[in-house]
């Protein structure tokens, strides 16, 4: 069939011009280059960003599906606005698929995806001490990944992935958090303990307590509107 039909091979650079837009998009929601509520003007967006208004609708469109954009009706797209009981089920949705991915990788466990753990915590404790919270949030992504698949948890890896965006951007606000680094960096390795000694109950256990963990700060961080606060420091 191939052979037939080689006209329908499709060539393309590794990426595309809307997909670069949408990852300096989105990296700039999440470092607070636009705030919470911000209006998002179309006009202007294909100025700094150098695209058409086709290309900056669709980046906005699928900003909206990973709930970074809203549109508000009579005002146009603006920066999502983080809501703690949103925030609650996200939470709730990680405690969930981490703490059964935790015990998955237990029960698969070898000494390869230990050591693969374990270096991705070294870099995030580098990452931590040198401030660089955009490592960070990639760093504790590939962590996951890993994680989930060590424990052949495929299916929920890519639920976690339709919520990378906006984990991300809880990430974002709690991370940067006073003595938030140390604290993180000992939680995941009390779940890589779990997981290295085979101990499902407890890797599961260290996995939820860590999503607890965060919750809380975000619960704390979120309450009274100080989300917006945050991103004004930051930005």
């Amino acid at each position: 069939m191939t052979a037939m039909h080689p006209s329908l091979k499709v060539q393309r650079p590794t990426a595309t011009l809307r997909e670069l837009a949408l990852e300096k998009m989105r990296t700039a929601i999440l470092e607070a280059h636009f705030q919470p509520g911000e209006r998002l003007v179309e006009r202007s967006l294909c100025e700094i960003l150098g695209v058409s208004r086709t290309v900056v609708r669709e980046v906005l469109r699928h900003l909206e599906t990973e709930g970074l954009v809203a549109s508000i009706p009579n005002q146009g797209p603006i920066v999502a606005v983080l809501a703690f009981e949103t925030a609650a089920e996200i939470y709730e949705i990680r405690a969930l698929l981490e703490g059964e991915a935790a015990m998955a990788c237990a029960q698969h466990v070898d000494e390869q995806i230990v050591a693969e753990l374990a270096a991705y915590i070294d870099e995030i404790q580098r990452a931590f001490e040198a401030q660089d919270y955009v490592a960070v949030r990639a760093l504790t992504t590939a962590f996951y990944e890993r994680m989930f698949i060590g424990g052949k948890k495929h299916v929920a890896w890519e639920i976690v992935q339709s919520l990378t965006a906006r984990i991300n951007r809880l990430r974002a606000l709690t991370i940067a958090s006073d003595d938030r680094g140390r604290q993180a960096v000992s939680e995941m390795r009390q779940i890589l303990s779990g997981i290295e000694a085979g101990n499902g109950v407890a890797a599961r256990e260290a996995a939820i307590a860590h999503v607890d963990r965060v919750a809380e700060i975000a619960r704390k961080m979120l309450a009274h509107g100080h989300e917006n606060a945050f991103w004004r420091q930051a930005g």
